[in-house]
């Protein structure tokens, strides 16, 4: 027996990752399965535009009251008209502010309204809200087409 030699084996550490692929494709087709379900908001219903305040009411009793109208085109440019006048644009956001607080700053009572565009984003139209509820302009509303 002392010429025997026990073979030699070679250790080798393999994973098997054949099950955890099985595992991840389930899940993943889970994932797929139960993703339209998912509700991404809340329900919002709009109030018509029929029932939209008129300038008239807006400025309350003051006959002295200008309308003020902030205009968003569909590029972001911006336009200001005071009483239907012509409207002013291109200008910046700070010549708007600073524009309206001058207006304000005659007649107080003044309501401003925002427009935009139909195809002017959103996010153009907040920026413009939050500029001018920053720089204290209290009435502002929002431009629309009555509902025929």
């Amino acid at each position: 027996m002392s010429g025997y030699q026990p073979k030699k084996r070679k250790l080798t550490a393999e994973i098997n990752v054949v099950p955890y692929i099985d595992v991840m494709l389930v899940l993943l087709i889970i994932f797929m399965v139960t993703a339209p379900f998912v509700t991404q908001g809340v329900d919002v219903e709009l109030p018509e535009m029929s029932n939209t305040k008129s300038a008239q009411a807006m400025a309350g009793e003051d006959p002295n009251a200008t309308f003020i109208i902030v205009e968003i085109d569909k590029d972001g440019n911006l336009g200001l008209s005071v009483d239907n006048q012509e409207v002013r644009r291109p200008m910046s956001m700070q010549e708007m502010i600073t524009n309206v607080k001058a207006e304000l700053s005659i007649k107080p009572n003044s309501p401003v309204a925002v427009g935009g565009d139909a195809s002017t984003p959103y996010a153009e139209i907040v920026l413009v809200l939050d500029e001018l509820s920053r720089a204290g302009v209290s009435k502002v509303g929002l431009l629309t087409d009555l509902k025929e």
